[in-house]
């Protein structure tokens, strides 16, 4: 089972924590938990310590990120499980058009083509970003009730910006080829 690095660090689980909270929550766990400061514990009490320090640092990394934070909440409330990633025909269907014009690229460099390619990349995801920006910032304040609908509208964007991100990988490919 994952451990609820919110309740670790007593913060509500959000997708846009406070900064200054998160870090004063990492810091004094880090001087509570640090191993040097148990050396003369017990062996059970220094193991213990160090699963908590492990934890603690675990937490921060994943807490601090944007995109592992949400991945790690859309895993614990089970939507990032395989068979479970449906995304919308029609972003598929731009995704593929875009794939194909990659594909196209290895066999036909063209400059303008990957410049075009990107910029409906920089497009879509502006929109991506615009659509869900009220629902990641205003999650917190949801009931417990509308969270649902809500986390499937993250795990929609999540599977999208991640196909987005291919095709950036594959643009960066090109580009360091030309």
């Amino acid at each position: 089972m994952v451990p609820d690095y919110f309740a670790f660090y007593q913060l509500p689980e959000t997708f846009r924590p406070e900064e200054a909270a998160l870090k004063r929550a990492y810091y004094a766990l880090s001087r509570q938990h640090h191993p040097d400061f148990h050396a003369t514990a017990s062996a059970e009490q220094q193991q213990e310590t160090l699963h908590l320090a492990t934890l603690n640092t675990n937490a921060y990394r994943t807490l601090s990120d944007p995109d592992l934070r949400m991945a790690y909440i859309l895993s614990r409330h089970g939507l990032l499980e395989e068979g479970k990633q449906e995304i919308p025909a029609d972003f598929l269907m731009e995704v593929m058009e875009l794939n194909e014009q990659l594909m196209e690229l290895e066999f036909d460099p063209d400059p303008a083509v990957a410049a075009r390619v990107e910029n409906e990349v920089n497009i879509l995801t502006a929109e991506l970003e615009k659509g869900i920006e009220p629902v990641l910032s205003g999650y917190e304040y949801l009931e417990e009730d509308a969270r649902t609908p809500a986390l499937q509208q993250i795990r929609t964007y999540y599977l999208k910006k991640r196909y987005l991100l291919r095709i950036r990988e594959s643009l960066a490919k090109f580009a360091a080829r030309s």
